[in-house]
């Protein structure tokens, strides 16, 4: 098949269907080709070696990438980020879906949901049919997160998504949560499919953590607990700033290190000064090569969200990271998260938004034995490679993609 990704994100951003996904495709067979925009997440600014052209055509190992303009942004101003969005999926559905070349077959990435501009276009014009990945529920999250408040734009945008849903060939969400959420809301059963995220393995799997990284990090001779990924208001941090000040008390060796970015970072920061916590060491942002030995090197690793009912029906991407590298999760997520945790017995779940629960899971973690901490980490890292790994996701929607392309 010739099949073209269409998503905001591609490397070098990181990014979970991006280069990895299109050389699998390729070493399976088939012809691949990218339509993006120029790269700016998460910090905002566009990476240095590219500017903001009309378009620009480049290979990246191989794979024909075409980069179409967009303003770039990524703050806390819920203007900055609809331009941003919105300017690509006009650029997308324009420049974009008429200078490709003509796919059997469109894969296209959401969030954001604009993304479906470009291959509704690409379908009634072209004649190319489309699968959605849903990664982040529109407007659902943009409520949850307080980017949007307008029931107008709201309501806009959720019949945007419901267009979106009855163009798609097929729609591929990540969770069961999300399936029973789109068929509740009128999309056909058999429409749907739910397929796992996986995660960066080249980057994470096969990284040990050597003495220079954990006196960097300052891990050596600690209990850490590790969180890492973006700290926004979804991740609801502060709770877990509030459990660190808990375990304190009862347990001294244990530590809690955050790494990356994220418009929360500072206010953290300030909340872990003014809390007196001399238990919780923030790292900067670092690629995903970096990322690998820090994760192997804790000896706990944590995924939190807000209490919300939509984060009840989805599952963090740093969760397949977490499993792939081998070690016990603290999961304080409900629904679907729990769920796929347990069913691995990869870790120990919990309530989220919940200081005292939280920390007396970190203490009963932290007193437990190596062996059972080891146990827990081979179940989950197992538990990965056979339903979560590149290769049984890829295959997956190699099926899907050809459905929806003989479909046509």
């Amino acid at each position: 098949m010739r099949i073209l990704l269409l998503t905001q994100w591609f490397d070098p951003e990181p990014t979970f269907k991006g280069l990895a996904f299109a050389k699998e495709l390729v070493a399976r067979g088939h012809e691949v080709e990218v339509l993006t925009g120029f790269p700016n997440y998460p910090g905002g600014r566009v990476y240095p070696g590219y500017r903001i052209r009309w378009r620009q055509r480049e290979l990246v190992e191989g794979i024909p990438v075409t980069r179409v303009a967009l303003y770039p942004s990524h703050d806390r101003s819920a203007v900055r980020r609809a331009a941003n969005y919105l300017s690509f999926a006009l650029s997308a559905a324009t420049i974009g879906a008429f200078t490709v070349r003509r796919p059997d077959v469109v894969y296209a990435y959401h969030p954001p949901a604009t993304i479906a501009l470009a291959a509704m276009v690409l379908k009634w014009f072209r004649g190319v049919p489309f699968v959605l990945d849903i990664q982040d529920l529109w407007p659902d999250t943009l409520t949850a997160t307080g980017m949007m408040r307008s029931r107008a734009a709201l309501g806009i945008i959720g019949m945007f998504c419901r267009l979106a849903y009855r163009s798609a060939a097929r729609v591929v969400v990540l969770s069961p949560g999300f399936n029973r959420l789109l068929v509740d809301r009128g999309v056909p059963a058999d429409k749907l499919e739910v397929i796992y995220n996986w995660c960066d393995e080249a980057a994470i799997t096969n990284a040990n953590p050597s003495a220079a990284v954990l006196e960097e990090a300052c891990l050596d001779g600690r209990f850490n607990v590790v969180f890492a990924g973006t700290m926004g208001k979804a991740q609801a941090l502060s709770s877990v700033l509030h459990a660190a000040k808990l375990v304190e008390a009862c347990d001294s060796k244990v530590q809690f290190t955050f790494v990356g970015g994220g418009i929360e970072v500072e206010a953290l920061k300030r909340e872990a000064m003014a809390l007196g916590l001399g238990n919780v060491r923030f790292l900067s942002r670092r690629p995903p090569a970096e990322i690998g030995p820090l994760l192997h090197a804790a000896d706990v690793l944590l995924v939190h969200l807000s209490d919300s009912p939509l984060f009840a029906i989805t599952i963090p991407s740093k969760t397949q990271a977490y499993m792939a590298v081998g070690r016990p999760i603290l999961m304080a997520v409900r629904g679907d998260a729990a769920d796929l945790i347990r069913q691995a017995g990869a870790g120990v779940c919990t309530c989220p938004e919940n200081p005292r629960q939280l920390a007396d899971a970190v203490c009963e973690l932290a007193q437990a034995p190596a062996g059972k901490l080891a146990v827990l980490g081979e179940r989950g890292k197992a538990f990965y490679e056979q339903y979560l790994s590149l290769q049984a996701g890829v295959g997956h929607f190699e099926k899907l993609l050809e459905s929806a392309a003989r479909g046509a």
